[in-house]
Formats: C-alpha cells, sequence, structure tokens
C-alpha cells in the first residue's frame, strides 16, 4: 500500500468489504472454528485452503492486526501476542537455543534484563549485558564470543539512548547475528529500524499502538522465517492475543498516526520547559540538543516521542513532595497513552533493589519519568510548575 502513514494507520490491512458491511472489523469471539464435512478438513490439512481452525493459531479480527501492524512497520510478516514481555521472551526462546549466545545492552526494561540473565540460563543461552552506546565493548564480545541474536531497545528505558543503527548493522554483517530492536518507545511512525538493519522489530502494543491504557498485548514483525520460529514457539505456549484485546488494538491504530504527532509535540515542549526549570537538574529527551543522542535521533528518528526522564535538584522527600502534588500526572507505571502518567523508578520498579544496585544501574533517587498524554501542552506544563513550586 503506496499510502502515507496515517492513511495505512486507518485503512491498512482492513478488508474491502466488511462481515455485513460493517465498517469496523468484527470481534469473532470463538475458541474453534467448524468445519463442514472432512473433505474440509482434509484439504486444509494438507494445506490446499488457508483459513482457521482453533483460536490459537488464529482469528478472523487479530488476523486484520497483524495485516496493518506489517504494513505499518514495513515487515515481511508479523505475529501478536498476549503482552510486551511475551513478544520479547517468545522473540528469544524462538530464535536461540541450548548453546547459544546472547548480547543485550544495558539500558532496557527491568524485565527484559531479569528474563535474559535468570531465565534464560535455565535453557543453556547465555547472555552478555554490555553497556548502551559502548560499540567497542560489544564489538570485542562479539569478537570473543559470536552472538545468535543481539538485542537493543531504541529509544531506551529510562534515559532514551538511541542506537546506532549504522553501527549495528555493520556488525551485524561482520558478526553474523540477528538483530532485534525493541522499538516500544519509537512506533512506526517515529521510527522502521527494520529499513536500517534490523531482523526483528519488537514492540509493547501495550503502550503507544494501543493508546488508550486499555489493553495488554505485544508484537513482533520482521523476516517471514524468522517470525515463523517465533510464531511456532507462541503457537506452542499458547501466549495469543485474544479477539477483544485485538479489536481494541485495531481501534487504537487508527489514530496512532494522529496520537503521536501530539506526543512529539508535547514531549519537546515539556523538556524545553523542564530543561529551564532552577529545580530539574537534567533532562533525558532526545528531541533537545543537550541529549547525548540528539545526532543520532536527528538521523534515524522522525519523533521523539511523548516520555521525558529528568532529575530533580532535590533529594528523595522532595522528590516524593513533587509527585504527590501532580493533578494532571497521575501517579503510575506504563506510558503512551492518551492519559498523562508519572512514575518514579526507584519505588515503583526498583523499590526491591539495594541501593548499591540501583545506584550502579542509574536509578537515582530524584530520577523523575513522565509519559506526556495528548492533553493541551499549556495545561501539563502549568501542572509541573505548580509541583514544582512545591519543594
Amino acid at each position: 500500500m503506496g499510502f502515507g502513514i496515517s492513511t495505512r494507520a486507518v485503512h491498512a490491512g482492513e478488508p474491502e468489504r466488511q462481515y455485513m458491511d460493517s465498517i469496523t472489523t468484527p470481534i469473532v469471539m470463538t475458541s474453534s472454528f467448524t468445519f463442514t464435512n472432512m473433505d474440509e478438513v482434509l484439504d486444509y490439512v494438507s494445506g490446499k485452503v488457508d483459513r482457521f481452525e482453533y483460536g490459537r493459531y488464529g482469528n478472523p479480527t487479530t488476523a486484520v492486526v497483524i495485516k496493518k501492524l506489517r504494513e505499518l512497520e514495513g515487515a515481511e510478516d508479523a505475529e501478536v501476542f498476549d503482552s510486551g514481555m511475551t513478544a520479547v521472551s517468545c522473540t528469544l526462546l524462538g530464535l536461540l537455543q541450548d548453546g547459544d549466545h546472547l548480547v543485550l545492552t544495558d539500558d532496557a526494561y527491568k524485565k527484559t534484563l531479569m528474563f535474559c540473565e535468570k531465565v534464560l540460563p535455565r535453557f543453556g543461552i547465555r547472555t552478555t549485558v554490555v553497556k548502551m552506546g559502548d560499540y567497542e565493548e560489544m564489538e570485542n564480545v562479539l569478537r570473543r564470543n559470536p552472538a545468535k541474536v543481539v538485542l537493543s531497545e531504541s529509544p531506551t528505558n529510562p534515559y532514551l539512548n538511541i542506537a546506532d543503527m549504522d553501527i549495528l548493522r555493520e556488525f551485524k554483517e561482520r558478526y553474523g547475528f540477528v538483530l532485534v530492536v525493541d522499538a516500544t518507545f519509537a512506533t512506526p511512525v517515529n521510527q522502521q529500524p527494520l529499513s536500517q538493519g534490523a531482523d526483528v522489530v519488537v514492540h509493547s502494543a501495550t503502550k503507544y499502538l494501543g493508546g488508550h491504557n486499555d489493553l495488554l498485548g505485544g508484537a513482533a514483525l520482521g523476516r517471514k522465517e524468522l517470525i515463523e520460529k517465533i510464531r511456532d514457539y507462541r503457537n506452542t505456549t499458547g501466549g495469543v492475543m485474544d479477539p477483544m484485546t485485538s479489536y481494541l488494538l485495531l481501534r487504537g491504530l487508527k489514530t496512532l498516526a494522529l496520537r503521536m504527532e501530539r506526543h512529539n509535540t508535547n514531549g519537546f515542549l515539556v523538556a524545553q520547559y523542564l530543561e529551564r526549570h532552577p529545580r530539574v537538574r537534567r533532562v533525558y529527551y532526545p528531541g533537545l540538543p543537550s541529549h547525548h543522542d540528539h545526532k543520532r535521533a536527528l538521523r534515524y528518528m522522525r519523533g521523539c516521542g511523548g516520555v521525558v526522564t529528568f532529575e530533580l535538584n532535590a533529594d528523595l522527600e522532595r522528590t516524593l513532595k513533587f509527585l504527590s502534588a501532580l493533578r494532571l500526572f497521575k501517579i503510575g507505571p506504563s506510558f503512551g497513552g492518551v492519559e498523562a502518567l508519572v512514575t518514579h523508578p526507584m519505588t515503583i520498579s526498583y523499590y526491591d533493589y539495594p541501593a548499591e544496585e540501583r545506584k550502579r544501574l542509574g536509578i537515582l533517587d530524584e530520577l523523575v519519568r513522565l509519559s506526556v498524554g495528548i492533553e493541551d501542552s499549556q495545561d501539563l506544563i502549568e501542572d509541573l510548575s505548580q509541583a514544582l513550586a512545591q519543594i
């Protein structure tokens, strides 16, 4: 489909004529699909016809989601899952086996790190964690220990580091690994890593793709032969997206490009405001020239999204006071929805970590992460202003 991304977000994957001429894709709420006679069964099992049989292997509503995501990401194939972590775990377990080596960048989602470091070893899979952006260290690791898969987020959580796709593509060609990029923070609107050298892209559809804080889901997209391996693993383990979630995700995707325009604008304006405020020590937002990966963001991204991370000029007590004083920004985990959220990584995600370990990971007491919604930017800035005035 040769249309722009907004048009594709609305129309890609949708049948030309829906059931009963509905303008929206119906929710097909069934676990099983029946056959009229045994000839139909034989045609299906022999591969003569492509149809649905059992909900774990496919559903008409979910099939439309897959087609739409494939068009948006520019992928040969795609699969969806019941959560973002299922997408990550099925991708890695579908591509790796006993004796394989994974290289992972360190500025990653906490549960991704835990899965790679604590779960994968049970399957005989070794993980080496390298510092995000230290490509000399990564090459040294690859030279000593060839990797089957390299996994990097871009942008990363929570510091919004940007992967150098040119270097990763060069390493992939030199060392022969599969490059997987978690592009949840970017979305297909702001970046399409498959066109920049990645083999597989994963998303937590819970975030921007769904966009309304009302679903859990994940997606993996990329080369057909790789997605087939991932799909086989998912079909066996059962982490499928249900029809109702598929319908909600379809609804969210239709406004993705429109929402991302607002997230990009609001995120940039909020980041600019915070960078000028005397009670803010440092702002992490790749759209700002002060961000260490700003030039990479200009090279690889069309926009920088609505996540803004910053450090307050405050101790823990005053940081918690600031968070409690916010009105529009609701305290809670996650990001990417239309509502503004704020999270305190030290308490919400890393409270059970020793202080020394949090410091090593860069999770400071005064670190705050905003998920800037699609509200009016001035209202969001005024909310931050009144809360900052109280510390």
